[in-house]
């Protein structure tokens, strides 16, 4: 059975339908980056709230895709009236829903007119974004936007046809200030500390090359809260596209699969209006910050620790890495002396608990999240920065050196057996060139500023990374993390 509106009414029993009718969900939202995650969390408290009342109906969101490679979504999602199915999981526990909260899908790259028209309705009122760090084209090393940019320069010479999220973002507040309609709210939904706050600095600044009075406009009536989200979200392969379709009987192009779990936390500060979304879950507070720095510092770096030194060991899921005893160890030692004591107090958390949290999350055997995924879409300075905090704490830091070890270990492009590994960075040329000139002496990397600071020049840590990249080149990444217990006693 193909999936769209007229078929809801025949889905398969296990299969949950909107207790609404999507086809009088209307547009509030514009959502910039439409890919899995967005679907399977904002989409998903949506949905959740228009099933709670029925003026959320008004909240619907239109899905942007900004990429080339968003086209595939666009071209499934069409004839399936915007529908698609959200398969949740964990360990052998499985439920499915059909999501109702999306009007439609627009692709920019076909037609950068149909976005900014889009956002032009003054029903809308939220614009949100989930395009990872690198959609902001911010500088590495400043996390201000980078006016070098190659979108960022096409986005002042061509304002009228952004390719950037920052540049539509710009071009769609001029457009609302010419006709004399009021601000939206831009809501970054990004993992990047602060994001509020640094989407806001972006858009200020590509508006004040722009023109003043258009940046004033911007900083008097537009609002940018900031955000924590947690669901961890797969890439949906063929394989299981296909799957699902077997057991289910149901023909969707293109289902979201992802945890249980979800966790969204936000600062009550929107210009004109929102959705309830506590009523689905979603918690609103005053200061989004520390629940932020918790889930970065506690969730992100642990994923790119584990799927870093996870990569070397031969596993290809994160599930597996939590069945390796060393790795979980590892990970548990991670969070307990380097990066949970740079946590300040959160409000309502209990910190052991959270963890223990996590490591059944990355255990979760129905949640097939690839290493090498975790490994490309994460930014380094998840470990960059707790180790630039402990260092200057005076406070150890030979955990996460392991893992930035690991890090650079891979990017030789090539693992323990000779087979290639995949290096996915806007710098992947220069980091493997780097990476392998340099072998067991991580200076050569250490030395790009943009990424990495002032690391280069603190000798003991170097002394200490230097250690664990020579023991991964020498030994191997068992025998290193071996040795690593035994050492540090974890």
């Amino acid at each position: 059975m193909d999936l769209s509106r007229a078929t809801l009414s025949t889905l398969p029993t296990a299969i949950a339908r909107p207790g609404y009718d999507p086809a009088m969900v209307r547009a509030g939202i514009v959502h910039l980056g439409f890919g899995g995650f967005h679907r399977a969390h904002m989409a998903r408290y949506t949905h959740d709230l228009m099933e709670r009342r029925g003026d959320a109906a008004g909240w619907g969101i239109i899905g942007i895709g900004l990429r080339a490679g968003d086209v595939g979504v666009h071209d499934a999602l069409a004839p399936q009236d915007a529908l698609y199915t959200l398969v949740e999981r964990q360990d052998g526990d499985e439920t499915a829903v059909v999501i109702g909260s999306v009007c439609r899908v627009i692709q920019a790259a076909a037609s950068a007119k149909a976005v900014l028209d889009a956002i032009d309705d003054p029903a809308i009122r939220i614009v949100s974004l989930t395009v990872t760090q690198n959609g902001y084209c911010l500088n590495a090393a400043t996390k201000l936007l980078d006016l070098d940019h190659p979108a960022i320069l096409h986005d002042l010479a061509h304002p009228a046809q952004p390719l950037s999220a920052v540049g539509i973002i710009v071009e769609a507040c001029r457009r609302r200030m010419a006709a004399g309609l009021p601000a939206f709210t831009a809501m970054s939904c990004d993992n990047i500390q602060h994001n509020g706050r640094v989407l806001r600095g972006a858009v200020l600044a590509l508006a004040g090359r722009r023109d003043a009075a258009l940046t004033d406009w911007i900083a008097a009536n537009a609002s940018f809260p900031g955000t924590m989200v947690d669901r961890i979200t797969p890439v949906t392969t063929p394989a299981m596209a296909a799957d699902f379709a077997a057991r289910s009987g149901l023909a969707d192009r293109w289902p979201v699969f992802c945890e249980h779990f979800r966790q969204w936390v936000i600062e009550d500060d929107f210009t004109a209006g929102r959705p309830a979304w506590e009523e689905a879950g979603a918690q609103f507070v005053a200061d989004v910050a520390p629940y932020e720095f918790m889930k970065l510092r506690l969730l992100n770096t642990s994923h790119l620790a584990v799927a870093g030194l996870g990569r070397l060991l031969g596993h290809i899921h994160i599930d597996e890495t939590m069945r390796d005893p060393a790795l979980r160890c590892y990970m548990r030692a991670l969070m307990d002396r380097e990066t949970g004591p740079t946590l300040p107090p959160v409000p309502g958390i209990d910190l052991d608990a959270y963890k223990d949290q996590l490591i059944r999350r990355f255990g979760n055997v129905a949640i097939k999240d690839t290493v090498d995924r975790v490994n490309a879409d994460a930014p380094i300075n998840l470990l960059v920065e707790p180790i630039g905090d402990r260092l200057a704490a005076g406070a150890g830091v030979d955990l996460l050196a392991l893992a930035l070890a690991a890090w650079m270990r891979r990017l030789t492009g090539v693992d323990e057996a000779g087979r290639p590994i995949e290096v996915v960075h806007p710098l992947a040329g220069l980091l493997r060139e780097r990476a392998c000139a340099g072998g067991g002496d991580p200076v050569p990397l250490l030395g790009i500023r943009p990424l990495f600071g002032d690391l280069v020049g603190h000798e003991a840590f170097v002394a200490t990374l230097r250690t664990w990249l020579t023991s991964l080149h020498v030994h191997g990444a068992r025998t290193t993390l071996s040795h690593a217990r035994a050492r540090l006693g974890f």
